[in-house]
């Protein structure tokens, strides 16, 4: 199989996801009986947008050996320890934008730093150890726009550093500026958040799989030849009740119209693919994992200690409810099964 792993958008709630990896991550180091086993040398491809386009640079940063250099645990406790600051905002920030209404709600500062700090400020696209596809809007030209590594290591027009295409895929509208960046080229691209259109991103990342990998005899490739796992931020079942909406007006839409874009988005690419894996009878081939938010708050920048902490545990959770989907990643995992980009 071509082993692609998926991570959905959803802000400070990454640390769920992450913390679903920190347990797949130590199944697998114990299945292998290699302690050093790290995610990003495992699967064939990751696809991430905003929190999850973090999370897949995170994952696969080489190290100084050519392989991963961050564990899934140590990506995820950039988040936790790191979370404060990148959702940090002054008095001053607050009062100038409105809380959020009448400009970004936060300084991009932070997020740069910590940003360039462990992805490190000459790391490109083309230098991540494996496939990916992250996702980012080009407002500019009113398209949606994809850093690409199978396009990144054939043209330089479509290189990229990668802190850029992290800070580019997080740069949510209202929470964080716009991303002005530039290719290796030198041409500059405006973007903002990858969430406004693929919020779940793992037909994306179907896609480009069946486009840019082959069969050793050249022959195409289909649901059949891909194990395809995909992770979401937090099922939200807060109800909109008619009473309420009815009367909104644009301020009042604003929050609930991105709760329901994002989830309405992972539930629509969950539907899809199951029906593609279903009508070419191998849906145990792809597994849609959607952690509970359990006592954590559904806000995508509530970074209080309570919260971070209620995070990390509703993840820990959530693995333990999943486990046995986890075994099921761990043996399609270490199966020997090589394909060429």
């Amino acid at each position: 199989m071509i082993k692609i792993l998926t991570i959905d958008g959803g802000g400070i709630r990454g640390v769920l996801p992450g913390q679903i990896l920190t347990k797949l991550e130590y199944k697998l180091a114990e299945a292998l009986g290699n302690p050093h086993a790290k995610i990003g040398d495992y699967f064939d491809m990751i696809a991430g947008t905003s929190t999850g386009g973090i999370l897949t640079a995170f994952l696969l940063c080489p190290g100084e050996d050519g392989k991963a250099k961050y564990t899934a645990k140590e990506a995820v406790s950039i988040y936790l320890e790191k979370g404060s600051e990148i959702f940090e905002s002054s008095l001053s920030k607050v009062i100038t934008s409105g809380a959020g209404f009448l400009d970004e709600k936060y300084d991009v500062g932070n997020l740069e730093k910590i940003l360039k700090e462990k992805l490190g400020e000459n790391t490109w696209l083309s230098d991540l150890i494996k496939p990916c596809l992250i996702t980012a809007y080009d407002v500019e030209s009113r398209r949606a726009f994809f850093f690409n590594q199978f396009e990144a290591n054939e043209k330089q027009a479509y290189n990229f550093k990668a802190w850029e295409i992290a800070r580019a895929t997080s740069a949510a509208p209202t929470y964080f500026q716009a991303a002005k960046i530039k290719n290796y080229q030198g041409d500059s691209f405006a973007l903002i958040d990858g969430g406004v259109f693929a919020n779940n991103p793992a037909l994306c990342a179907y896609v480009e799989a069946r486009n840019n990998f082959k069969k050793a005899n050249d022959k195409s490739i289909s649901a059949k030849d891909i194990f395809l796992v995909s992770l979401g931020t937090g099922s939200i079942k807060k109800p909109y009740m008619y009473n309420h909406v009815k009367d909104y007006g644009v301020a009042q839409w604003v929050k609930p119209l991105v709760d329901i874009m994002m989830s309405g988005s992972a539930e629509t690419v969950d539907f899809q693919l199951k029906n593609i894996f279903e009508s070419e009878g191998v849906l145990n081939q792809y597994v849609r994992i959607e952690p509970n938010m359990g006592a954590s708050d559904n806000e995508m920048d509530n970074v209080s200690a309570e919260n971070l902490q209620a995070l990390k545990v509703a993840g820990e959770d959530s693995a333990a409810q999943f486990e046995d989907r986890l075994d099921y990643i761990v043996e399609q995992l270490i199966k020997e099964d090589v394909f060429q980009s």
